[in-house]
């Protein structure tokens, strides 16, 4: 593309984070936002002086002049609207996870192949400071061999909105695979064995029939050696909020930090050396490289994902200018619809292991040519 990206923006909770990015991104244009809250609608459209404002994503996809739409709305919601959008020849940005069933993530990915648009899963852990400190060690040799890699994504999800509430942890696993896959080379994961442990109250149990309070498994890497271990938990869970990873390998292995604020851990050899990890706004735009430490709202303000994920390790503006830059030029996106579907698969196959028992449970094959 030759003109910049006009973007359009559906969910304004989270996605409010990223007006002013695209807005400042010197490839695109913060064209429309869409709410079904027409309040909020006016109060934030207001605030960031957007004037075109949908409070149908029917209608928002519908308009010519939008080239790509970023989804942030609730998680049911992700795989019909990324499919409908895709289907109306626009780009695709969506957060995670990409789908709730396998069906879904194999339309999605077949609705990317046909429309000839652009997929993105807007997963943050692989655009955090963190991950890019570690894939520069890894790249670098420092690490040395890949050995083993581990993710862990703890959290309380009680007064979050009514459809988390009882949520198998496995469903929203992209968090703890994603960076182990990606370190891994962009590895895809060939099969998991996962367990359940501990119970969560009946009333949670009900909505979706899952009874654990955590669930842990173990992901064969395609094609490698390698495997890795990745834990969830959602409720009735006494832990600080962690979403984290940690990879060993035979020169140098990284440990994510266990309190926040204690600082991860390098070890060389035996030797453990705590270090501190630096911001990478220095690889992006100079207009946008201020997001990677401030979000739009004061801390009184700040949706619940920002404060309890600091941030997201200022991903935010990683993840608009990938979008962006691979639309600009004409390429996949860095998490595309194959890739996608293979990270969501993980929790979805690992859910369902857990509830057999611990079964071994294979993820689907999928390419840019459909299912295989």
């Amino acid at each position: 593309m030759t003109q910049p990206v006009r973007v359009g923006i559906a969910g304004l909770g989270f996605g409010a984070e990223f007006i002013p990015i695209y807005r400042d991104h010197p490839d695109a244009v913060m064209s429309a936002i869409c709410q079904r809250n027409e309040e909020s609608l006016g109060r934030i459209g207001d605030a960031f002086g957007i004037e075109q404002r949908f409070t149908s994503f029917e209608d928002l996809i519908a308009d010519p002049e939008i080239d790509a739409v970023h989804i942030n709305t609730p998680i049911p919601n992700h795989a019909e609207q990324s499919i409908a959008a895709l289907r109306a020849g626009k780009h695709v940005a969506c957060t995670v996870p990409m789908a709730t069933t396998l069906e879904e993530c194999r339309a999605i990915v077949d609705a990317s192949r046909e429309s000839g648009k652009n997929y993105m899963m807007m997963e943050t852990t692989v655009f955090s400071r963190e991950f890019l400190y570690v894939q520069d060690l890894v790249r670098s040799g420092k690490i040395g061999r890949l050995q083993f890699l581990r993710g862990a994504h703890q959290q309380e999800m009680a007064g979050w909105p009514g459809y988390w509430e009882g949520l198998p942890p496995m469903h929203y696993a992209t968090h703890a695979i994603s960076p182990l896959l990606a370190l891994a080379g962009g590895a895809l994961a060939e099969y998991v064995v996962c367990l359940g442990s501990g119970r969560i109250s009946p009333e949670l149990t009900a909505k979706y029939g899952s009874p654990f309070a955590v669930e842990s498994a173990l992901v064969k890497v395609r094609d490698s050696e390698l495997s890795g271990e990745i834990t969830r938990s959602l409720f009735e869970t006494a832990r600080e909020y962690v979403e984290s990873f940690s990879v060993y390998g035979d020169r140098a292995s990284f440990e994510w930090e266990q309190v926040h604020g204690s600082g991860p851990v390098l070890f060389t050899g035996e030797h453990a050396e705590h270090v501190e990890v630096p911001d990478y706004a220095h690889l992006l735009p100079e207009p946008i490289q201020r997001y990677t430490t401030k979000g739009v709202y004061d801390e009184e303000h700040a949706h619940l994902s920002f404060q309890q994920g600091s941030g997201h390790g200022g991903s935010h503006p990683h993840l608009a200018h990938e979008f962006i830059r691979s639309i600009v030029e004409e390429r996949p996106s860095v998490v595309d619809a194959v890739t996608a579907a293979n990270w969501t698969s993980v929790g979805i196959c690992a859910h369902e292991s857990a509830m057999a028992g611990g079964v071994r449970v294979d993820l689907p094959v999928l390419d840019q040519g459909g299912a295989a």
